[in-house]
């Protein structure tokens, strides 16, 4: 099965070749002897006629290793996703990391940095229109759960708010059966129909098992509709060790490389071919306090580790990171974004979900957002690594200046020096202490929350032009006709 090398790839890794097998080969046996459950009848029959055993009382399905390897087989080994105007976004493949926002997050916090309350859809509305303007998360993502609409419209109602605006590409996932078809009529609106749309992805569609080993009837609809719209889909299994998976972190890999493997086996066998990412969200269940952080090192550890097995099957990866389980934006969400989000880009993990986010994934601060996009301008300098070649050696210059020269006014220099370093914005202080206590001895917090400000006065996402904002504002209220909704606070009017 192996279609990737770490020959070239001087990065992280937790496990070997032999290892990864070893995790495979379990994964295999427990999807053969244990099965799977899928609460959907449709799923099962799918899966039936596809050469799984089936348990019909217990909806469970068990899946030979040979509907595995051709799954395996059948799956690309990424995809280019493209943003709201057809142009290239991201290259889902290889080693290319790309970050954004967390998602579904349930509480906002207002820019006291202490305060926090439900979120609502204006605040979806300022997140995508703040991340639009940060260059390092490059894409958007559905953040928040916006209280102050219905239910049944929560799901594609987000996706209404992001396309509304920004331009980014979405990371973006439905609450309900009939969410995958609302969104993507929603999709087509904007980017001119369903052969656009498939030739020219603009969302990926998170689909969530409920641990250990069950796809609920919502998860497994969702992945069978994303395959046939050829909308691209990451599974993203949630690895709890000691409560969802075994207590080691071994085992849990078990169970997230099986529930992975089946969600893509249905996948493939709904319409081969069918893009998707191997994902998840590993968290540490912490037994003194109940409570589970998402940025813990095993839960790192974790994603590193079932990255390197996906790219092992040669698939994209994703995992949630640059995100913390502090309650306010402090030196531990700094320390924790950073090394979870370092640990995911040096593991090569493409898709990178968590920038903005705190208390294990429940609140989302736009301070921490502006800080985060800093932290992940970092996190991909490391990426870009150095490059060498005779210019860049210097030799010649570093002969001709030779023992105490001075290079500040060199071509070479003046060449570079915007592009080789990352130069972080005025939110990272750079300053000597001097010059820091004349500019008002700002706090990191103090000095993004400046930046929020400054982007919300002066930043102007693209906006849709009015044909297609009328095409899409059509489909949302034909949606909310469906679902006999009346209004909705951010449109359509």
């Amino acid at each position: 099965m192996r279609k990737f090398t770490f020959d070239t790839q001087p990065k992280l890794r937790l496990i070997s070749d032999d290892q990864i097998r070893m995790v495979y080969e379990k994964a295999l046996h427990i999807l053969e002897h244990a099965g799977v459950k899928f609460e959907s009848t449709e799923a099962l029959k799918i899966l039936r006629d596809h050469g799984a055993t089936i348990d019909s009382e217990k909806h469970i399905a068990k899946i030979t290793p040979e509907m595995v390897d051709q799954a395996l087989t059948k799956t690309p080994s990424g995809f280019k996703l493209y943003n709201r105007e057809g142009d290239p976004a991201a290259e889902i493949c290889g080693n290319r990391s790309y970050f954004d926002p967390g998602s579904s997050v349930i509480k906002f916090m207002e820019s006291d940095g202490a305060t926090v309350r439900r979120t609502e859809s204006q605040d979806l509305a300022r997140i995508s229109r703040v991340n639009d303007a940060l260059d390092n998360i490059s894409l958007q993502s559905t953040a928040v759960v916006c209280y102050d609409v219905p239910e049944l419209i929560g799901d594609s109602y987000r996706l209404y708010l992001c396309l509304k605006n920004s331009p980014k590409a979405v990371i973006t996932g439905a609450f309900s059966v009939e969410g995958i078809r609302h969104m993507r009529e929603m999709l087509a609106a904007v980017v001119g129909g369903y052969a656009a749309l498939s030739e020219k992805p603009l969302a990926i569609f998170d689909i969530c098992p409920s641990q250990p080993l069950k796809w609920t009837h919502i998860s497994a609809e969702n992945i069978i509709d994303c395959a046939r719209y050829n909308l691209p889909q990451e599974l993203i299994s949630v690895p709890m060790p000691g409560a969802a998976t075994p207590i080691t972190l071994a085992g849990s890999l078990v169970v997230h490389t099986a529930e992975t493997l089946s969600g893509i086996v249905l996948a493939q066998c709904a319409n081969p071919g069918a893009p998707l990412v191997y994902g998840g969200a590993p968290v540490q269940f912490d037994m003194r306090f109940s409570t589970t952080p998402m940025s813990a090192v095993e839960a790192t550890m974790i994603s590193a580790a079932y990255a390197q097995i996906g790219k092992y099957f040669g698939l994209p990866t994703h995992t949630y990171a640059a995100l913390s389980d502090s309650k306010l934006v402090d030196t531990q969400a700094g320390a924790e974004t950073a090394m979870s989000g370092t640990i995911a880009q040096l593991a090569g993990i493409n898709v990178i979900s968590g920038a903005g986010a705190l208390d294990f994934i429940n609140t989302f601060s736009l301070e921490k957002l502006v800080i985060d996009n800093d932290i992940c301008g970092m996190i991909l300098r490391t990426q870009r690594g150095i490059e060498f070649n005779e210019e860049t050696m210097a030799v010649d210059l570093i002969e001709q200046l030779g023992p105490g020269g001075v290079y500040l006014e060199t071509d070479l220099t003046i060449k570079y020096f915007k592009s080789e370093p990352y130069m972080p914005s005025k939110v990272i202080d750079r300053q000597d202490r001097k010059n820091w206590e004349e500019d008002g001895s700002r706090t990191i917090f103090e000095r993004a929350r400046e930046k929020v400000k400054e982007i919300q006065a002066n930043h102007l996402p693209a906006a849709l032009d009015k044909d297609r904002a009328s095409k899409l504002d059509a489909v949302t209220a034909e949606i909310m006709k469906e679902l006999s909704i009346n209004s909705l606070p951010q449109g359509p009017h």
